[in-house]
C-alpha cells in the first residue's frame, strides 16, 4: 500500500499544473520603425487570447531588451512615441494601453558580454574562472536591421550584431545573435535542451559564433539585469528531476520568479552547447551568479524599459557563466548556444517520461508482488 501511495505521489508532482492564461492564442510579430529613421526599430510580439494578451516588446536600442507585459483584455494595444522614445528623457514614450488592463510587466536587460581565460584554473566553480578580459558592452553594438530576418511562418526573429569599435578585431568573422521566437500552443523544440513551452511564453536563443577569443580556453557570460520586486530581487529556484529524456545527462531546471505565482518568469536549464547539433558530446555547464541589487546608473541603460517604467526603479543583476576549465568548450568550434523562455503564468513542468515511470512501477510494485505470491505460496502449502 505504501509503493501504492508514493507511485501515485510522484505521477501527481509530476503532472504539469495547469496555467492560468491561454491553452492557444493568435500570435503576431510586427517591426514598428521609427519613420525618421526606419534602421531604429522594435519587434512587437503580440499574443492574444480569449481574456488576455501578452506583449513582448524587443529592442536593440542601447542594450538588447525586452519588456514583458500582460493584460487581462483580448483588446489592449502597444502605444510608441518615437520623438519621447529616442530622446535624453524617454520616459512615456511606450505604454500599453488600457493602463488600467495590465496584470503583470516586468523587464529584462542583457548588459554585457564577458571574457575570461579557464586556462591557469582547475576550479570551474571559481569567481571569476580565470583572467578576466573588459567586457563588451552590448549598448556599444551595431545590429542588423530585424526587418531582414522576420520569419512570420516560425513566428521567429533575430537580432544579430557586432562591437562598433572592434579594435582587435575578435567580431571580424563572428556575431552575437540574439533569435526570438513565439508560439502559439504548447510544444518544445526538435534540439536541446528541449524546453516545453506553452502559448505563454517566448525563448530566447543567444549565440555567440565565430568570434576569436583572447584566451587559449576562454570562457564567455552574460549579465542579465531585471527590475527589483519592490525592494527585493526576484526568486531564483531550482527544480531536479530524476528524468532527462528531453535533455540528456541534465537533470535541473532554473527559474527566475517575479513575485509569487502567477507571475512573470525566466526558465532555463543550466546547460550551453559548443556545437549546432547540441547533445551530449557537447553539452557545457551554464553556471548562474546570484542576485544582486545595483544602481542604474551603473547599468547600460535600455530606452525602451526607461521609457515604459519610468527613471525610479529598482535594478537587480546577474551573472550567466558558460562553460568550464575541462570539458566541451567554445574553443572546440567557437561556437556558444544557450536558450531560455520567458512568459507569464505558472512555468512550464515536464511530466514523467514513460521509461522513468516504467521503471518506477517495476521498482515499487516488484515487492509488493513478491510479498503476495509469498503469500499465496503459503496459503497452498497449508491447504
Amino acid at each position: 500500500m505504501r509503493s501504492l501511495v508514493l507511485l501515485l505521489s510522484l505521477l501527481l508532482t509530476a503532472a504539469p499544473f495547469d496555467l492560468l492564461g491561454e491553452e492557444t492564442r493568435q500570435v503576431s510579430l510586427k517591426v514598428i520603425s521609427d519613420w525618421l529613421d526606419p534602421l531604429q526599430n522594435l519587434l512587437h510580439i503580440q499574443a492574444v487570447g480569449a481574456t488576455s494578451t501578452l506583449h513582448y516588446v524587443w529592442s536593440c536600442l542601447g542594450p538588447p531588451a525586452v519588456l514583458l507585459v500582460a493584460t487581462n483584455t483580448p483588446t489592449s494595444t502597444l502605444s510608441v512615441n518615437w520623438s519621447l522614445l529616442t530622446s535624453s528623457e524617454p520616459d512615456g514614450g511606450l505604454m500599453v494601453l488600457p493602463k488600467e488592463s495590465i496584470q503583470f510587466s516586468s523587464a529584462l536587460v542583457f548588459t554585457r558580454l564577458f571574457e575570461s581565460d579557464s586556462t591557469n584554473t582547475s576550479d570551474a566553480a571559481a569567481k571569476p574562472p580565470g583572467k578576466s578580459y573588459p567586457p563588451w558592452s552590448l549598448a556599444d553594438f551595431s545590429w542588423d536591421n530585424i526587418t531582414d530576418s522576420l520569419d512570420p511562418a516560425s513566428l521567429s526573429a533575430t537580432f544579430r550584431g557586432h562591437p562598433i569599435h572592434d579594435p582587435t578585431g575578435a567580431f571580424a568573422s563572428g556575431s552575437l545573435a540574439f533569435r526570438v521566437q513565439a508560439f502559439s500552443r504548447s510544444g518544445r523544440p526538435a534540439q536541446p535542451p528541449r524546453l516545453l513551452h506553452t502559448a505563454d511564453t517566448c525563448q530566447l536563443e543567444v549565440d555567440l559564433v565565430g568570434v576569436s577569443p583572447r584566451g587559449n580556453r576562454s570562457l564567455f557570460g552574460l549579465e542579465v539585469a531585471t527590475l527589483g520586486h519592490g525592494p527585493d530581487c526576484p526568486s531564483v529556484q531550482e527544480q531536479r528531476s530524476i528524468d532527462d529524456e528531453y535533455a540528456p545527462a541534465v537533470f535541473q531546471l532554473d527559474q527566475l520568479l517575479w513575485g509569487s505565482l502567477p507571475s512573470g518568469f525566466m526558465q532555463w536549464r543550466p546547460v550551453a552547447f559548443s556545437q549546432k547539433q547540441g547533445g551530449r558530446e557537447s553539452a557545457m555547464p551554464c553556471q548562474a551568479s546570484p542576485l544582486y541589487p545595483t544602481l542604474a546608473y551603473l547599468l547600460p541603460q535600455s530606452p525602451i524599459v526607461r521609457a515604459f517604467f519610468g527613471s525610479q526603479n529598482n535594478f537587480c543583476a546577474f551573472s550567466l557563466t558558460f562553460g568550464a576549465s575541462t570539458g566541451p568548450g567554445y574553443w572546440d568550434q567557437h561556437y556558444l548556444s544557450w536558450s531560455m523562455l520567458l512568459g507569464v503564468g505558472t512555468p512550464p513542468v515536464d511530466a514523467l517520461s514513460s521509461l522513468v515511470l516504467g521503471i518506477v512501477a517495476v521498482a515499487l510494485g516488484a515487492p509488493a508482488l513478491m510479498l503476495l505470491a509469498g503469500g499465496v505460496f503459503l496459503l497452498l502449502g497449508r491447504k
